[in-house]
């Protein structure tokens, strides 16, 4: 009998190989999967991630487990996420803040939001909304505006944090409305929540989902919100375009990411479920009683979201002068 060559050998080990893993890829999931979260547990990402979660473990037959890993604008997390095998049990849920912001404000970030990462799907929009303490003389945002230009450097805004998507969103809006105030940074949206309804600030311009309470119980007043149309859940507040700067948009997406060489029948198989999911009725009635929007966008679309967005934002820091201490 005459001996196999090496070449052969290998040839015959990396066929082996190839089949055992697009068997475990047809079989996928056999175990649970950890789904990272770059934020604290009730925060509007965390809640996302877990409704989406759960429908999704129901899916796929296997538990998918929340795991919170919080700092530096969610970027430890996703960091974490970027660094775990390729193989479909570790997935993250990606943001506005954890990966173009982070990449414009960061210089020194330790995973690349484009290239580190596989784009999976587009779950959840929530647009951002302008609101004031029940102590600030406006009613709209012009009066808002012109309350602030008597009083240049004298009002103050809360953010989530320096270079937070809050941050960015307020930064932005008095940018461009060529405004003086004071940024007063805290430790996230909870926080700078709880500021504003005690009035230790003036202004706050958050995700919409946090806010809408405050808002229907008069702790605070909208002004306006950052989407393209008025919002279902508010539909007297009008959106900031139509409130005199047109082609204003503010918010904050979800979506889901693996890190980069995950098996492709994976990501298919995680987006076709995904789809389904913010198509479900259950879904879209928990997101409108949180004024979020569901979405669906695959992959491609994913992806080019994240490249034309970290372009984005690059110039918002530079517009803005967003500096980081």
């Amino acid at each position: 009998m005459r001996r196999c060559s090496h070449a052969m050998l290998l040839g015959i080990v990396a066929t082996a190989f190839a089949l055992n893993a697009g068997a475990q890829q047809t079989n996928y999931p056999t175990r649970s999967i950890r789904l990272i979260v770059g934020f604290a547990p009730g925060g509007s990402t965390d809640t996302v991630a877990r409704a989406i979660g759960r429908h999704l473990g129901e899916r796929l037959g296997q538990s998918v487990v929340v795991d919170n890993r919080t700092g530096a604008g969610g970027s430890v997390g996703t960091e974490m996420a970027a660094r775990a095998a390729a193989d479909g049990y570790t997935l993250t849920m990606g943001t506005t803040s954890t990966h173009p912001i982070s990449a414009a404000v960061y210089p020194k970030l330790r995973y690349d939001p484009v290239r580190d990462f596989e784009p999976i799907a587009l779950v959840a929009i929530s647009h951002f909304l302008l609101v004031v303490h029940p102590d600030v003389r406006s009613n709209t945002l012009q009066e808002f505006i012109s309350l602030v230009r008597t009083q240049p450097g004298k009002l103050n805004y809360a953010s989530a944090g320096l270079g937070s998507s809050t941050h960015f969103a307020m930064a932005l809006l008095i940018a461009e409305a060529k405004l003086d105030m004071v940024h007063v940074p805290f430790s996230g949206s909870a926080t700078a929540t709880t500021a504003i309804v005690g009035g230790q600030v003036q202004a706050l311009f958050s995700a919409a989902p946090a806010l809408i309470p405050q808002v229907k119980a008069g702790r605070v007043r909208a002004m306006a919100i950052g989407s393209t149309a008025r919002a279902a859940i508010l539909p007297d507040v009008p959106t900031v375009a139509e409130s005199g700067f047109p082609g204003f948009e503010a918010g904050l997406w979800f979506g889901f990411f693996a890190p980069r060489g995950t098996p492709a029948p994976v990501v298919r198989r995680l987006h076709a479920e995904l789809a389904k999911i913010v198509q479900s009725p259950e879904i879209k009635e928990q997101f409108d009683r949180q004024g979020l929007e569901p979405r669906g966008l695959g992959p491609a679309e994913l992806g080019k979201l994240v490249k034309s967005e970290v372009e984005k934002f690059r110039n918002v820091v530079k517009t803005a002068g967003i500096k980081l201490d």
